[in-house]
């Protein structure tokens, strides 16, 4: 099973461990493509505080992130697990997972990135400021830079296993599933049962609480139906939707009475 999972806007800091080593990170297909956004990064926040703060739509209050950009180079890097903080996050909480579970979420956890394309949770990068909706002046929209290398490798990286997609829709643009490995995944959506909509926060909580609950239990769903029935059994009330043509995914519901 594959997880794909968004950042978090807000990150840990660095701390002071060993600096970013670019060659160590997971996905060495994406190598190049991701210098390419480091490199115009840096220089853009070393270059002009005021112009790197408009292109990455930063409010005064939170111009410090620039000079965090400048020292992508230098600063210590930490797991990104540690690194992203938030809502999802916080209710997955890597941290307290028993051996075992930390050793699937390494296996299974892929997190997208405007700067780093996509990392495991145990790749070491340092806290960083650069959405997937960022227009870089050189590159142009991140999202659009990203799709041909992810293209490249993340059919591979995908295998011939489920592919669970929890992704917010400006990481899911950057790759989208197509062939035979989108009718091997499964999007999903978390509903407020009585009103049947959407509501962003318990959306990323339930997210973080869902897949944290099927790395504790070692469920290990090979397609999106044993997927749906897995959650289940860890009582999730769920509603799915095959595809009806080729190359779609499916759609599953997850319904929640309350928003906590």
């Amino acid at each position: 099973m594959l997880v794909l999972l968004p950042p978090s806007e807000g990150k840990a800091s660095s701390g002071r461990g060993a600096p970013l080593k670019p060659e160590s990170l997971s996905l060495p297909g994406l190598a190049d493509a991701r210098a390419a956004v480091l490199d115009e990064l840096v220089d853009l926040c070393a270059a002009d505080e005021d112009k790197a703060r408009e292109v990455l739509g930063l409010s005064e209050g939170l111009r410090g992130e620039i000079a965090k950009n400048v020292d992508l180079r230098t600063a210590g890097a930490r797991p990104a697990g540690e690194i992203y903080t938030g809502v999802l996050y916080d209710a997955l909480d890597l941290a307290s997972l028993e051996p075992a579970a930390k050793k699937r979420a390494a296996r299974s956890l892929l997190v997208f990135s405007g700067l780093w394309g996509a990392v495991r949770v145990t790749d070491r990068i340092p806290s960083y400021r650069c959405s997937m909706g960022v227009r870089l002046p050189g590159l142009g929209a991140l999202g659009a830079h990203w799709r041909a290398p992810m293209a490249a490798v993340l059919p591979e990286v995908a295998g011939d296993g489920l592919v669970l997609d929890l992704r917010s829709s400006a990481y899911a643009g950057a790759w989208k599933p197509k062939g035979e490995v989108a009718g091997r995944t499964a999007t999903v959506r978390v509903l407020h049962a009585p009103t049947r909509k959407v509501v962003s926060h318990f959306n990323k909580a339930t997210k973080g609480r869902i897949v944290r609950s099927l790395l504790a239990a070692s469920a290990a769903p090979g397609t999106p139906g044993e997927l749906v029935e897995a959650l289940r059994d860890l009582g999730y009330e769920v509603e799915a939707e095959a595809p009806t043509h080729a190359g779609r995914a499916w759609a599953l519901d997850v319904l929640v009475d309350e928003i906590h």
